[in-house]
């Protein structure tokens, strides 16, 4: 499969979901892939940034991500930054640092979700939890 494909799949399988802004969810994946390729990502991290969120919102299955023609290394990282119910952000953290390859898409995730101008649009509240959420896991992940 190409990144072409990919996309297309990732902006299918999320349509009609939005952001806490109320944004269209495919900005948010494309900022993601954008900012793995500006960090100097390779296609298998590409790959992963357009599917980061997929099993995670339930918009893709996780048997789906396992038959997909993708590299293994792509389904490692999509597994590695997938958030599991009751997990702590240190395990969190600890996985994302053992899959070589998710750190980067992590920190473009991580990178767009704490972007001022994405929070500044939020409630007062939601906007101090977020900005204290995205800092403790860049301090576990030692970014």
């Amino acid at each position: 499969m190409n990144l072409r494909e990919i996309e297309a799949i990732a902006r299918a399988a999320h349509e009609g979901q939005t952001d806490k802004a109320g944004r269209p969810y495919a900005e948010h994946l494309k900022a993601v892939a954008d900012g793995v390729r500006t960090r100097g990502g390779d296609e298998d991290q590409i790959a992963a940034a357009w599917l980061h969120d997929a099993v995670e919102d339930d918009a893709l299955s996780e048997q789906w991500l396992q038959d997909a023609a993708l590299s293994r290394r792509t389904k490692d990282i999509v597994l590695a930054v997938t958030k599991r119910a009751g997990e702590s952000p240190e395990a969190y953290a600890g996985r994302i640092l053992a899959t070589p390859g998710a750190l980067l898409v992590k920190e473009a995730d991580l990178a767009h979700n704490a972007n001022p101008v994405r929070l500044a649009v939020l409630d007062e509240p939601t906007r101090v939890r977020l900005t204290e959420k995205y800092a403790r896991m860049r301090a576990l992940l030692g970014l």
